[in-house]
C-alpha cells in the first residue's frame, strides 16, 4: 500500500489501474470496523471495477487498516474522514471521481457529496438508508464491548458481532470503539435534499441497520435505489446483484 498525509494522518490507500477503458476513477470507501481489503477486494469490487475500465482507489479510514490509529473521537467526525478522502483525491491528482461508500462509508460518501459537490460525479450509497437521517440503526454499546478485557459477555448480538469481526480483522480496538463514538452524524432531510449528485442507493431487503434505501433516495433530487433481494447488512455488499447494478448505473450516468 502507499501512504500520504491527511492534514497531519497517515492514510493508506491502493491505487488500481483501468484494464483498458476510460480509467474513470472511482473512489471507496469502506465501512467501520473493515479495511479495503476486506470491504472491496476480497469482495471482488476492485477486479469488477478495473475490469470494466474505471481506475479503482480504495483508502483505509482512519483508525482502520494500516492508516494512522487516533484514539480521540473528535479525530472521527464524518466531516473530517470526508476530508481524508478529499485529500486523497488532491493527493492523486483527481478533480472529479465517482465515489461508493458502504456503512460508514456511505456516509462518509454522503458528506462528501453535499459539501464538495464539485468533486462527486456520483455517489454510490450502499449499506445505509434512511438511517443517515434519522440517526437509527446500531445499537448502544459496541464502543463499551470493543473496548472490554477480552472474554468479557458483550451488551447485545450486535455489540458481539462488532467485536468479532474487528478481532477477525486485527483491528485497533481502542481505536474503533474511540470512532464509533465520534462518527454517528446525520444529516437533516433538507440536508439531503441538497445533494444533486447522481446517486444511487442499495440496501438488502433484510438489513435492519441501514434503513429504507428507497426512502433515503426519495430525499435526493437526482437518485434511485436498488434493493439487493435476501441479503442482510454484512452480505449485501458482495452481492453480485449490487455489482452488476452499480457497473450499470455507471455506464449510465452522465
Amino acid at each position: 500500500m502507499q501512504s500520504f498525509d491527511s492534514d497531519g494522518v497517515r492514510i493508506a490507500y491502493v491505487d488500481v489501474p483501468a484494464v483498458g477503458g476510460t480509467g474513470d476513477p472511482v473512489l471507496l470507501i469502506h465501512g467501520f470496523a473493515s479495511n479495503h481489503a476486506v470491504n472491496w477486494v476480497n469482495t471482488q469490487w476492485v477486479r469488477a471495477l478495473t475490469q470494466a475500465g474505471y481506475r479503482t482507489i480504495a483508502l483505509d479510514n482512519r483508525g482502520h487498516g494500516e492508516s494512522e490509529k487516533l484514539y480521540d473521537p473528535e479525530a472521527y467526525s464524518s466531516e473530517a474522514m470526508a476530508g481524508d478522502a478529499l485529500a486523497l483525491l488532491d493527493h492523486l491528482g483527481i478533480g472529479r471521481a465517482d465515489v461508493m461508500g458502504y456503512s460508514m462509508g456511505a456516509r462518509i460518501t454522503a458528506f462528501l457529496a453535499l459539501d464538495h459537490p464539485g468533486r462527486v460525479r456520483s455517489a454510490l450509497i450502499g449499506g445505509l438508508g434512511l438511517h443517515l437521517v434519522e440517526g437509527r440503526g446500531l445499537p448502544a454499546g459496541i464502543a463499551e464491548a470493543l473496548e472490554a478485557p477480552a472474554g468479557t459477555p458483550a451488551p447485545n448480538p450486535t455489540a458481539a458481532a462488532f467485536r468479532t469481526f474487528a478481532e477477525q480483522t486485527r483491528s485497533d480496538l481502542r481505536a474503533l470503539a474511540a470512532c464509533m463514538r465520534g462518527s454517528r452524524q446525520t444529516l437533516s432531510r433538507a440536508e439531503v435534499a441538497q445533494i444533486e449528485t447522481p446517486a444511487l442507493v442499495t440496501v438488502g431487503t433484510l438489513d435492519t441497520v441501514a434503513g429504507s434505501g428507497p426512502g433515503l433516495a426519495a430525499l435526493m433530487p437526482d437518485a434511485r435505489a436498488l434493493e439487493i433481494e435476501g441479503r442482510d447488512h454484512s452480505t449485501a455488499v458482495g452481492a453480485r446483484e449490487h455489482r452488476a447494478g452499480v457497473l450499470a448505473f455507471l455506464a449510465a450516468r452522465a
